[in-house]
């Protein structure tokens, strides 16, 4: 693979899915991973099994939602490999419910999450790429991104934000920084844990029984990672072959 081996990368939500599993592929790669999210003793057991495979891992504890502690592990890459070549804003979360369920405060969970955690990674990326001349954003969003489905009103609008919010910084940085979008169809991980409301949970547990495990979608990362400097990938959307979408 091009630009892939030596590259410093870090992962939001790297303790479990999609978020592990390019962690794990990255560093098989020669990739330098930088991996954070809240849950620490996931990202401990997670960076000792890259390391007795030969890779090269760090590990920091991470609320997206906190600005300084994005800015925090984008330090950490810094201080540990001297650059910052991608953050992968994978954060997320999806508790699904019926907008009449009035689940504010999951709705603000989401918002807090799966956006202002996407611009946070940027705010803390940016401006070290910026310096470097170089970088790739790549931001998680979803098949949500592109239509909406009952019970995931707000969750897909956390999604099209993100997909907004990626073609700005695409068309606002051009040149060397490359942004590319990666949006997953229904892909095995824990995301439908986190649904509360009952009539939403039977619901995705019939809709997630066709899925895609997450090893497929760093597959998709990591493509889009290994192109050479000139080619940036801007849109990636990967679904199961036999998709119920």
């Amino acid at each position: 693979m091009f630009n892939v081996k030596g590259k410093v990368v870090v992962i939001t939500g790297a303790s479990s899915g999609i978020g592990e599993a390019t962690a794990r592929l990255l560093a098989q790669q020669g990739a330098h991973v930088v991996i954070g999210a809240r849950r620490v003793e996931r990202l401990h057991a997670l960076a000792s099994s890259i390391r007795s495979e030969g890779g090269s891992v760090e590990v920091q504890a991470l609320d997206v939602t906190r600005l300084e502690e994005m800015q925090s592990i984008v330090d950490l890459a810094l201080t540990r490999y001297g650059r910052l070549d991608v953050v992968v804003n994978n954060a997320g979360l999806m508790p699904l419910s019926p907008l009449e369920a009035l689940k504010v405060d999951e709705w603000n969970r989401m918002i807090d999450v799966n956006i202002r955690g996407v611009l946070h990674g940027i705010a803390a990326g940016l401006p070290v790429m910026r310096k470097q001349g170089a970088g790739q954003f790549i931001n998680i969003a979803s098949i949500g991104a592109y239509a909406v489905t009952p019970t995931a009103s707000v969750y897909c609008a956390t999604k099209y934000a993100v997909r907004a919010i990626t073609e700005g910084l695409r068309l606002e940085v051009g040149g060397d920084i490359r942004v590319t979008l990666v949006s997953p169809g229904v892909t095995e991980s824990e995301l439908a844990e986190t649904i509360t409301d009952v009539g939403a949970r039977e619901f995705m547990k019939d809709y997630r029984r066709v899925s895609i495990p997450a090893s497929a979608i760093a597959q998709s990362i990591l493509y889009a990672i290994s192109q050479p400097a000139e080619v940036d990938v801007n849109e990636i959307v990967v679904r199961p072959t036999a998709t119920l979408v």
